[in-house]
């Protein structure tokens, strides 16, 4: 029996998805579905939710729920992470101390002051992990979605180089069917590749029929003035090449925008949008807990990588999607090591990255910035060097265009304070 774990079940959105789609698939029905979560509440509504979608597909999984985090991964085969450390408490602080200092973001989970401070929370968690892992369940794969993304994987490749792991993340999917959408061509009819880090890759080619469909888009933009009040369009025209993260998410990884007022206007940021979207969370979460009876949608259209991974391991049913994983001459002017997104392979072998070879210059160019507050992030948990997550701070983008280097190192003396112990011991200094 294969036996899917789930660590942090309790993003029961995503986990109810998740989980449908894996039942869906016929070799999975009988799958031993175990959640764990350290919330009692969350973990309870998730396994409701698991047995509501088991009912809807009808089958019948075995659906274990423990808070107990090795017991959940003992004998596991696969392994899905979606942990949040510090939920929106961590969050909210991530945004409002910041604030205070003058410095706006969007999203703060990715690089940035918000990204750094939480893959430092999360990082000592996914040691644990690992730990785990190694001991109850070596030959498991981890099927990462937490983020941040690229920090996480990387950091795992230092301090876990046996484990299996990809990181999985729906940007590209959904970056390509807007792209579709905007000019009216059929997502099926597409092909495209894309490579680069994850939040900040980028459409590379994207044909209709060998087709470039590029000029599609450019016509789009040229009718429609209103398109060129976002972000990632800007970028493209500037650029050449169409980022694979929103607007919001892409605002906050470059100096451009988020320092001036005008551009602010000019583009429509949703500055501290992700308190919105997190709030939105919470009430969605109290409305599932609630509702025992509602229908489980089984039509939407199977689009999360993890369940294809599954799937594909198992059966050998060959799917190329996009991961994340350590730069290993996949990218040949990015940095070595630090975790890249590309065109990946998946089947009864495992996991093969696509090699995507060289960035357009531009595109490397700005990529590697975000590439060195990863590489300077990862550096300070696995050395405990606290001196190194000022520095990462003092080399993100957006930071740097908007505070002195003094109000960046009291900033994260104030993040450090305001964490405490979810930081490794040796950071909180």
């Amino acid at each position: 029996m294969t036996a899917i774990v789930f660590l942090g079940a309790g993003s029961v959105v995503f986990t109810r998805e998740l989980l449908t789609d894996i039942l869906g698939f016929p070799e999975l029905a009988g799958a031993r579905i175990v959640l764990h979560d350290i919330d009692q509440e969350r973990l309870a509504t998730a396994a409701m939710l698991a047995r509501r979608v088991a009912d809807a597909h009808g089958v019948r999984p075995e659906i274990v729920a423990t808070p107990d985090r090795r017991k959940a991964l003992d004998g596991a085969d696969f392994v899905i992470n979606t942990i949040q450390v510090g939920m929106y408490a961590a969050t909210r602080v991530d945004f409002d101390v910041p604030a205070r200092f003058g410095l706006r973001q969007t999203i703060g989970d990715t690089i940035g002051i918000g990204g750094i401070f939480r893959g430092l929370r999360t990082f000592p968690v996914l040691a644990g992990i690992a730990a785990d892992m190694a001991e109850l369940c070596p030959d498991a794969w981890l099927l990462n979605y937490t983020n941040p993304m690229a920090m996480n994987v990387t950091y795992l490749a230092r301090v876990a180089p046996r484990l299996k792991v990809l990181g999985l993340c729906h940007s590209v999917h959904w970056t390509v069917r807007g792209l579709c959408d905007l000019v009216g061509v059929p997502f099926g009819d597409v092909t495209f590749d894309s490579a680069g880090v994850n939040h900040q890759a980028w459409i590379l080619r994207w044909e209709r029929d060998g087709t470039d469909l590029y000029p599609l888009l450019d016509a789009a933009i040229d009718a429609g003035p209103e398109l060129r009040r976002r972000v990632r369009v800007d970028m493209y025209r500037r650029l050449g090449y169409y980022p694979t993260e929103t607007s919001e998410h892409s605002a906050e990884y470059v100096p451009w925008y988020l320092h001036h007022d005008e551009e602010i206007a000019r583009l429509r940021i949703p500055v501290g949008d992700y308190l919105r979207v997190s709030e939105d969370n919470l009430s969605t979460f109290a409305a599932i807990r609630d509702d025992h009876t509602g229908p489980i949608d089984l039509s939407r259209e199977t689009v999360e990588y993890a369940p294809q991974v599954i799937h594909s391991m198992l059966t050998g049913t060959p799917r190329r999607i996009i991961a994340n994983v350590a730069n290993d001459g996949l990218i040949g002017n990015l940095p070595a090591g630090f975790a890249v997104e590309v065109a990946t392979i998946v089947d009864a072998s495992g996991a093969s990255p696509e090699p995507a070879g060289d960035l357009p210059p531009q595109l490397a160019a700005v990529n590697r910035p975000y590439v060195s507050v990863g590489e300077l992030t990862v550096a300070a948990a696995v050395t405990g060097d606290p001196r190194l997550v000022r520095q990462a701070a003092m080399v993100d983008p957006n930071t740097a265009a908007s505070l002195t280097v003094d109000a960046i190192w009291d900033l994260c003396d104030a993040l450090t304070a305001a964490h405490g112990n979810q930081l490794h011991e040796a950071l909180r200094g």
